[in-house]
């Protein structure tokens, strides 16, 4: 880091133009007027000696951490409820599935589901004195979660935004990951721009250590609408976006795994469920067997969030980010999120399989590693130069 005065990102809910607030100007220039900052960088609160050599300890505290990361992956989305842990998750059991170390670290400090969706619910971080050992739910898989410190699983986190702020700062400089270093560090964020997320972006920006965004929706104008928020917020934060994902595309299953109901009969009462119908389901499934078999392994499909206008590829098109692909409602996803495992090894034929490992073709693509060679590899290299 930097000792120049001017040193260090401008916050998050700075205004345009903002001129830093360790600068000389800082509270003072024309751009400052109506900033929430304005009072506190004019008194000179983050430029005095003390403040700068604070965060440049900060600094130094979280580039050490993350030395051996070569790749750190916010996953954002301005909507709740649109599937972004399990597309944060799953994204890093297909990654280490293909042998790439990975780590996931939750920050969504009032809602954390990393652990459940991870398999490691019940499990705890030990402390030692050179930091938290993160739970490994494989050998190249950790994970870090606050879920993990608390007392019980259905404990409220009702924290201020100090506290989530100080808690954030200590995962990032306090958690030790694989020795040998991690390819990707993928980290699951709350909905919306809100503490956590400022705080993770300054404190990585801090020592260049964001490799970009993925950035998640769903199809409908509702969850666009925030989602556009969040890209105007990588906008400013000069974040990279990696690219957006429609999650929940459409729905799709094999005709085989549908469920199926007809009305009650009169003298059936409001049927088996109370909702007046009942269930036929093994009526049906044998009915096609015996009639049409080949049917059953078709995909049936249903728009369930209808897309808005250009939908999420034309919202993409507008922000100048890839599209990294969409991903459909496939009932084994929520599954294997529910049981903690990997999906794609797990229902390797089910219809979202094939879409998610494309979108993490794209994502390696994107952000490559580079594959560090032996010493016998080296040589040989050298000998036939």
């Amino acid at each position: 880091s930097s000792s120049s005065p001017a040193a260090g990102p401008p916050p998050s809910n700075a205004n345009e133009g903002c001129v830093g607030p360790q600068s000389g100007d800082a509270g003072k220039a024309s751009a400052c007027a109506g900033c929430p900052n304005q009072s506190a960088c004019s008194s000179g609160k983050f430029s005095s000696p003390e403040a700068v050599a604070a965060q440049e300890a900060e600094a130094d505290q979280i580039r050490a951490a993350l030395s051996n990361v070569s790749h750190a992956l916010l996953v954002l989305s301005g909507k709740g409820g649109v599937g972004k842990s399990t597309v944060a998750c799953q994204m890093a059991w297909t990654l280490a599935s293909r042998g790439y170390s990975v780590g996931v670290l939750d920050v969504d400090i009032c809602g954390p589901s990393a652990a459940r969706m991870l398999g490691a619910t019940g499990q705890t971080v030990h402390a030692s004195g050179t930091g938290w050992t993160p739970v490994y739910v494989s050998p190249n898989l950790a994970v870090m979660s606050v879920s993990f410190l608390l007392p019980d699983a259905d404990a409220a986190v009702v924290w201020r935004g100090p506290r989530k702020n100080g808690m954030i700062k200590q995962f990032l400089t306090e958690t030790v990951w694989d020795d040998d270093g991690l390819d990707y560090l993928i980290i699951d964020t709350p909905p919306g721009t809100s503490d956590e997320h400022i705080s993770t972006v300054q404190y990585l920006q801090a020592v260049g250590g964001v490799s970009g965004a993925v950035v998640v929706t769903t199809p409908e104008e509702v969850s666009q609408a925030d989602v556009r928020k969040e890209l105007n917020f990588c906008v400013k934060t000069k974040v990279k976006v990696v690219g957006v994902v429609e999650n929940m595309a459409t729905f799709r299953t094999k005709v085989s795994s549908l469920g199926f109901r007809k009305p009650a009969a009169a003298g059936d009462g409001n049927g088996s469920d109370g909702d007046g119908t009942v269930d036929c389901t093994d009526e049906v499934i044998k009915t096609l067997k015996d009639k049409c078999p080949e049917v059953l392994d078709l995909l049936a499909t249903a728009d369930v969030f209808p897309s808005s206008g250009e939908g999420p590829r034309g919202m993409a098109e507008q922000f100048g980010v890839p599209y990294l692909g969409g991903l459909p409602l496939d009932p084994n996803l929520l599954k294997s999120c529910e049981d903690g495992k990997c999906f794609v090894e797990t229902y390797s034929d089910s219809s979202a399989a094939g879409p998610l490992n494309v979108l993490v073709d794209k994502l390696v693509k994107a952000l490559p590693v580079e594959e560090e060679m032996d010493a016998e590899a080296i040589n040989q290299q050298l000998m036939e130069e």
